[in-house]
């Protein structure tokens, strides 16, 4: 496998991921704290992409700022 298809991939699962994890907590009416928890792994897994570069900063930061934007209801707290 390429390394821009590995790339590509990894921004595909990363996009599918959020995506099904903010439908599920939307449905579910967690708590915020949950909330926080889960989309705060999920930062730690996109941080651990880059650091692995599989995925670039900049897409990164475009996909999760997307995921603002649609889901603007569940509080990001993303690592640092």
């Amino acid at each position: 496998m390429t390394r821009r298809a590995r790339t590509e991939r990894t921004e595909r699962i990363l996009v599918a991921r959020l995506e099904e994890l903010a439908l599920a907590l939307e449905r579910s009416g967690a708590p915020s704290e949950s909330v926080g928890r889960l989309l705060e792994s999920a930062s730690v897994a996109t941080i651990n992409a880059i650091a692995l570069d599989l995925l670039s900063e900049e897409a990164a930061n475009e996909i999760w700022s997307g995921f603002a934007r649609r889901h603007p209801e569940l509080q990001l707290r993303r690592a640092a």
